[in-house]
């Protein structure tokens, strides 16, 4: 699930960067150290968004570097027990496959997916295949785009992990 969160963030500059264009320094390092990274506590940090304050730098007298607290608002992803999700297949084999969602990955064990649908390590590229009650065929192989619900995360200080099932109505492989 996507929110706007308002976070802080500390940044220490190099006195080489004290002067006019100050303002433009901060606002480069905190898009460069903040985009793309994942907080525990937060999720994954998608978009700063807007800084709202930047504080006023304390020089630190052993390094000369000044350290500049900021708060930003921020567009954070952060997955919940039992989110419906679209992800694409990245990886396949016996065991089950991986799919990404944005940034977070996803696994799907072979025990989370319809029974119909068997893994085919003949063919090229590996994939899961079957026929639905309807007789669709079905495919899941790397590149398809599919809906996955995610039953647990688990969340380190800078990864968050997750495990989903295409077991349930309405999951899987999107039809046209």
């Amino acid at each position: 699930m996507l929110f706007l969160k308002e976070l802080t963030h500390t940044i220490q500059l190099h006195p080489q960067y004290f002067g006019p264009r100050l303002r433009d320094s901060l606002k480069k390092r905190l898009y460069d150290e903040v985009e793309g990274t994942c907080s525990g506590l937060f999720g994954y940090i998608i978009a700063v968004i807007e800084i709202v304050d930047i504080g006023k730098g304390v020089l630190q007298t052993s390094s000369g570097f000044a350290e500049f607290l900021i708060k930003y608002k921020a567009i954070v992803f952060k997955p919940f027990k039992g989110q419906v999700v679209e992800g694409v297949v990245t990886t396949v084999n016996r065991m089950g496959f991986f799919a990404d969602v944005g940034p977070l990955q996803v696994f799907v064990s072979a025990h989370l997916i319809p029974p119909f649908l068997r893994f085919d390590a003949n063919s090229n590229p590996p994939n899961y295949s079957g026929e639905t009650q309807d007789m669709q065929l079905i495919k899941i192989e790397k590149g398809e785009a599919l809906r996955i619900r995610i039953l647990g995360t688990r969340v380190d200080a800078t990864e968050i992990f997750a495990i989903g099932t295409i077991k349930e109505d309405f999951l899987g492989p999107q039809q046209d």
